[in-house]
């Protein structure tokens, strides 16, 4: 989908009365870290804890203009995203990487073609102990998101839908 083929304001318009939670808005509380500030696609997920192993195999495979979406925790410990992984994601056509928990390398990611957002920058990087899980529900900041749901991020923020495809 081209970035100017949606508005998050216009798609929370049309979805104010749903009530069925196919819709769903992220709390506003990530940060941009990447080039572009809109991207959007079907997502797929990777779980893990202060351990980056499964975002690094995620961003190394063929994206395919999807959304990688990392469960997180949360963590302001350690940085799950940093410039090496960033630019692969890009190289590799993911539209955006979404993550609960921390980036590193924010220069480097400023730089990458593709979305980014975060909770925060923290230099440490993760320990690699090849824990976590791919491809099942994950939830950032309370929020749940799906492989396969379609993620949309602009300026006003993010958005999750399911079952419009």
């Amino acid at each position: 989908m081209d970035s100017d083929d949606f508005s998050t304001s216009d798609l929370c318009d049309a979805h104010r009365n749903d009530g069925d939670g196919a819709f769903r808005v992220l709390p506003p509380v990530l940060r941009d870290f990447g080039a572009l500030r809109r991207f959007s696609g079907p997502v797929a997920t990777v779980r893990c804890f202060e351990d980056n192993s499964l975002v690094k195999a995620a961003v190394e495979s063929p994206g395919n203009g999807r959304v990688l979406v990392v469960g997180g925790g949360g963590s302001l410990r350690r940085a799950l995203l940093g410039g090496n992984l960033g630019a692969a994601a890009a190289r590799n056509g993911w539209s955006g990487v979404v993550i609960d928990g921390c980036v590193r390398d924010t220069a480097e990611l400023a730089r990458c073609a593709i979305g980014i957002r975060a909770l925060a920058a923290i230099p440490l990087p993760t320990e690699k102990r090849g824990e976590g899980q791919r491809d099942v529900p994950v939830q950032v900041q309370g929020i749940w998101v799906r492989p396969g749901d379609l993620l949309y991020a602009d300026e006003d923020g993010i958005v999750v839908v399911h079952g419009l495809h």
